[in-house]
């Protein structure tokens, strides 16, 4: 009888810290990554992370797009999902640019120090962390009028 009074004891403690651990927002799941909260645009609804198997989705309300540099345009899809592990995002779906005519999908970030390296699959390019510290708005991205002067994160995307 004391074995399993014990044993419920220490289940409820295992429970208790496990619930401390789980993020309590997409963007803390994001840091809890490695990565920088700014990769996902502000108004996340919900998401999902299975944690041992990796696997993720954010929810929007509905599309999210905005401009950088004129020249480069991001879209986020009312869903976002792939497969996430510390470092690397793999398996994206619902994020893509545009570049010059071509929409291209995102479809994998990877954390190599203080850069992120973004893959539309044939081509990559790197990009400082720092850039993506502030999470952008749809329809301004980091322009909003703040004047903070973030603008530009995408750099030079297929010129590397």
């Amino acid at each position: 009888m004391g074995w399993r009074i014990m044993s419920i004891y220490l289940s409820a403690i295992l429970l208790c810290v496990s619930a401390e651990n789980k993020p309590n927002s997409p963007y803390e799941a994001l840091q809890q990554y490695k990565f920088p909260a700014g990769l996902l645009p502000e108004g996340v609804t919900s998401y999902t992370l299975n944690e041992s198997s990796g696997e993720f989705s954010a929810h929007l309300n509905g599309s999210c797009s905005f401009t950088l540099e004129n020249s480069y345009e991001l879209r986020y899809e009312p869903v976002m999902k792939g497969l996430i592990s510390r470092g690397w995002l793999k398996k994206l779906s619902g994020v893509s640019v545009r570049v010059v005519l071509l929409w291209l999908d995102v479809v994998e970030v990877k954390r190599n120090g203080e850069s992120l390296e973004f893959s539309v699959g044939f081509k990559s390019a790197d990009f400082p962390v720092e850039n993506f510290e502030e999470c952008p708005r749809c329809g301004c991205g980091f322009d909003c009028g703040n004047g903070d002067g973030k603008v530009g994160v995408l750099g030079n995307w297929l010129s590397s």
